[in-house]
């Protein structure tokens, strides 16, 4: 494993050795026992985009493993402009052990990943988000949720973080099925390489049939970021895929909710919905602290006798 770029460059037993090694590094911490594993080492976290989450989950996630983090804003360095993305790669391969990199374009995280002699991790790009999807798969799996036999409905965009679910479930082995809008259904080519992968996967319209007997609902936002220009269309296109009690209700009672977070409340969500008993929002986000300790702990060769 030298980049992870997209879910597809996991194998599916690679996969759950990420969530057991998670699970170990997360259980260590809350016990109190510091560790070094990854002592002296250094991740660069190149930003493009405004971030909570992704930003403070790689910063917080190496000091947790005894390293640092350097941030970069994209308009600090220039990415790309004032400074090429080979350069970059090529000069912070150099300095530091680690790429993190939250970009507009997935053609920039390759770009970083074919230049660098060190390990990039793709962080958000408008394609994927590898690291959402680990974390998500990884809360359902550390609560008991038997992965390979649920049925796990997505409601809304077949955006990137879609693509890295679908990949992710496929390996897995999830059942999954996705309610978008006509014209705003998932990439065919993610379709095609999950079914390849052997997931189970099926592309609808009516969000009703998708929520039917599901055991995991999960939405995100209509309009992500570098889309404000298309938030009516959006908005108007989507309005029947609003994640509420009603749709909650077609479900298995026992189902649980999921967003990625930020949520757009009163858009694709519910207050009612995402603050439920049903939903499982905040673990989701706290375990993109674990889940990404999990990969930098492997891809920067740390060692559990530091741990």
């Amino acid at each position: 494993m030298k980049h992870v770029l997209s879910v597809a460059d996991l194998s599916r037993e690679r996969v759950f050795q990420l969530f057991t090694l998670a699970a170990d590094l997360k259980q260590r911490w809350k016990a109190g026992r510091r560790a070094m594993a990854l002592a002296g080492r250094s991740l660069a976290l190149i930003f493009e985009k405004q971030s909570l989450r992704t930003r403070v989950t790689f910063e917080v996630g190496i000091v947790q493993l005894g390293g640092r983090a350097v941030y970069l804003s994209g308009s600090e360095i220039g990415l790309g402009t004032r400074e090429s993305v080979p350069d970059v790669a090529r000069n912070l391969s150099r300095w530091v052990d680690g790429i993190a990199a939250r970009v507009y374009s997935h053609a920039t995280v390759e770009g970083l990943a074919r230049h660098a002699t060190v390990p990039v991790i793709n962080g958000l790009s408008d394609f994927e988000h590898p690291c959402q999807a680990l974390a998500d798969y990884f809360t359902l799996w550390e609560r008991g949720v038997d992965v390979s036999s649920m049925r796990l409905a997505w409601i809304g965009d077949g955006n990137n973080v879609c693509h890295s679910v679908i990949l992710a479930g496929a390996l897995v082995g999830a059942s999954m099925v996705v309610a978008c809008p006509p014209g705003y259904e998932p990439n065919p080519g993610v379709v095609s390489t999950a079914r390849k992968l052997g997931g189970q996967l099926e592309i609808i319209h009516d969000p009703k049939d998708a929520a039917t007997g599901a055991d995991v609902l999960y939405t995100d936002v209509w309009v992500s970021m570098g889309q404000e220009a298309e938030r009516e269309q959006r908005r108007e296109a989507f309005s029947r895929y609003q994640l509420n009690d009603t749709l909650v209700g077609f479900a298995k009672p026992s189902a649980l909710v999921m967003h990625c977070l930020p949520a757009h409340r009163g858009e694709e969500i519910t207050d009612r919905v995402v603050d439920g008993p049903q939903s499982i929002v905040l673990e989701q986000s706290e375990n993109r602290l674990h889940a990404q300790k999990a990969v930098i702990f492997q891809l920067l060769g740390g060692s559990l006798d530091d741990a």
